[in-house]
């Protein structure tokens, strides 16, 4: 860290501490800080945080907390931040807690009256989803598929009414199949395949799951890391109410042409029907 560097003082409590996806000059500096100042840094693997430490030059102590462990050092963790030191929690890479360990131990601590400190950074599920050019309004991050075939189908069943971009890991081996799956529900469904983000070989794929599973059932599974993103449902037209209820707003303040086009644009409905509709409207207000 360089002998200049003012000295960090931390608050005691748990440290969730987001490294780099890939790139390692992504990491932030307040992680930087953190990760040196801690008293102990808490890894999946301490093999893959060595390395993040040593391009920056930090030495603090390291220990294992994985799924194997987690039920014999979450205690321990806990006690340590509970008597005043600061225990930093890293993933292998990306979030802590999104897809790796660290839940129970961060609604642990929490139970115990330890402070929680989140130190915000990269996230492979945001990278993906900034990069794919689906919309970004509304997302749903699910985790990894199952891989059993009664609840993989199940899961990918409800993406036909889901209304938002919903976005899952998979491994690069299950992908074709995976989208295979897909393809079985929606197979016009725009699918984006974010691949190896911030590292060498990066990979955005867009195009619909036909299309996506044949090019991958010809060229084989990729290899790296896979973030999958599916596109929302297309918008199913309104109920009869909700369209009247526009209108008769819409009706309130416009010309029945100007409230049709208003409101066919928002509702996405055809702008002839909704013309219609309001015109219908317009004469029974009259008429009342």
């Amino acid at each position: 860290m360089g002998s200049s560097e003012p000295e960090v003082k931390l608050s005691p409590g748990i440290y969730l501490v987001a490294t780099p996806i890939g790139n390692l000059r992504d990491v932030t500096l307040r992680a930087l800080d953190v990760l040196g100042a801690a008293d102990l840094i808490a890894c999946e693997d301490t093999r893959v945080t060595k390395r993040l430490l040593e391009r920056y030059g930090i030495s603090t102590k390291m220990a294992a907390y994985h799924d194997h462990n987690a039920p014999q050092m979450r205690p321990r963790l806990i006690e340590r931040a509970a008597r005043g030191e600061a225990v930093a929690l890293v993933s292998d890479a990306g979030t802590p807690l999104i897809s790796d360990p660290g839940f129970k131990l961060v609604r642990d601590a929490q139970d115990a009256g330890v402070a929680i400190w989140p130190i915000p950074g990269p996230s492979s599920v945001l990278a993906g989803l900034i990069a794919s050019g689906l919309p970004s309004d509304r997302f749903c991050f699910s985790g990894f598929l199952p891989e059993k075939g009664a609840a993989r189908q199940a899961a990918l069943s409800g993406l036909r009414e889901n209304g938002a971009t919903e976005i899952y890991f998979e491994s690069a081996r299950r992908l074709p199949k995976t989208l295979a799956a897909i393809a079985k529900v929606c197979p016009e469904r725009e699918i984006v395949i974010a691949r190896e983000l911030t590292k060498r070989f990066e990979e955005v794929r867009r195009g619909s799951a036909s299309e996506q599973t044949e090019h991958y059932n010809e060229a084989g599974p990729p290899k790296g890391e896979v973030v999958l993103l599916v596109a929302p449902a297309p918008e199913t037209s309104a109920g009869q109410g909700a369209l009247d209820d526009a209108l008769a707003e819409a009706l309130a303040r416009l010309s029945v042409k100007d409230a049709a086009g208003l409101v066919s644009a928002i509702l996405k409905l055809p702008r002839r029907d909704v013309y219609a509709r309001a015109l219908e409207l317009s004469k029974q207000e009259r008429g009342s």
